[in-house]
């Protein structure tokens, strides 16, 4: 029985069919990455997942459960946490009270939740910003932070959106580090992410949409040869 699994989603706006019939399954403890080109509907995907859209049709199932019209929160109560593209922390608070704010979802005293927060900031590698403002972070160190409010609910899967976005090499392989740390930890991960290189390194199974719709799904060796991801990226007269 899958972990995690989605089933003919589907999603319009208007008569624009964002989503359309989309199915994969997630295994409990691997990483699968979800690629497209821009405005495929990756996003939409997680949108539907956690609860922010409504689906028109289809179902999400998470630990045999259907979650799918619960409302966000009561997802994330269910073990589903995530990050968003465009990071938006609590930015007159410090990175300490920005995790704690997350870890209420699980603890019911100031003390409880300062200690699941400072456990989380030290396992992501943000001890030396603890007091520090989060408005105050580079951009490498506010993705961290995205990161680590999402694991201070104690997710068991965790969803990521463009979580390498605008870093530099460094960085970059600073980032990977941590998805593969959180993977080893013992939670499930689904990553939508544009820079290859983080997605053909971590992930154990791709799912690639193209228009709405699954076009491919396989290893990441199989779907980087896929014609039809090849053509969805490059168009239709690319040759290798």
């Amino acid at each position: 029985m899958a972990f995690f699994k989605v089933r003919e989603i589907v999603k319009f706006f208007g008569g624009l069919a964002a989503v359309n019939g989309v199915s994969f399954e997630v295994q409990e403890g691997e990483i699968c990455g979800l690629i497209g080109p821009n405005g495929s509907g990756k996003t939409t995907i997680f949108n539907l997942i956690n609860g922010y859209f409504p689906l028109n049709k289809g179902e999400v199932i998470f630990q045999n459960e259907k979650i799918s019209g619960l409302k966000p929160h009561q997802i994330c109560q269910r073990g589903i946490g995530r990050t968003f593209q465009v990071v938006k922390p609590l930015k007159r608070m410090s990175v300490l009270d920005n995790v704690i704010a997350s870890a209420f979802l699980r603890r019911h005293s100031r003390a409880e939740a300062q200690q699941l927060a400072e456990e989380t900031i030290e396992f992501c590698g943000l001890t030396h910003y603890t007091d520090k403002l989060a408005k105050s972070l580079p951009i490498a160190s506010r993705k961290r932070l995205e990161i680590t409010r999402a694991l201070a609910t104690l997710p068991k899967l965790l969803i990521l959106d463009e979580t390498a976005a605008g870093l530099n090499p460094h960085e970059l392989e600073e980032a990977i580090g941590l998805i593969k740390k959180i993977r080893d930890s013992g939670i499930t991960i689904i990553i939508v992410e544009h820079i290859m290189k983080v997605i053909m390194t971590i992930s154990d199974h791709i799912v690639a949409i193209n228009h709405g719709r699954l076009i491919a799904r396989g290893t990441p060796t199989e779907v980087a040869s896929n014609p039809e991801v090849v053509k969805a990226y490059f168009g239709e007269d690319y040759r290798a």
